[in-house]
């Protein structure tokens, strides 16, 4: 059984539930469907699964959930990073806007 330790220190079963509606609210109004959702949910778990650990801090799922938002919707990632990284600036904005479009470019 996977688990996740939050920041107040209390332990609960990992949810793919938990992950989908997270990233669902950052895809509102983004051309992401449902199964899309559950994909990335799933590649999410697969990736914490990987690592071995019977017990995960809840930073580090939302850095697993980053890099598959990213390959599915930018807008979407950008809205998530903004809250995840308590982004409290338009610099903080330009800053990770100017890191995609670096990586867009590698990607080409």
């Amino acid at each position: 059984m996977l688990a996740v330790v939050k920041r107040s220190g209390v332990t609960e079963p990992f949810s793919r539930d938990k992950v989908v509606n997270g990233v669902r609210r950052a895809c509102q109004g983004r051309p992401v469907d449902e199964d899309a959702l559950q994909q990335l949910a799933h590649r999410v778990e697969e990736s914490i699964r990987s690592g071995g650990n019977a017990e995960i801090p809840s930073h580090e799922v939302g850095l697993a959930i980053l890099g598959p938002l990213r390959d599915l919707d930018e807008v979407a990632y950008l809205r998530f990073a903004s809250v995840y990284r308590s982004f409290s600036s338009v610099e903080d904005f330009e800053k990770e806007i100017a890191d995609l479009r670096t990586a867009q470019r590698t990607d080409d």
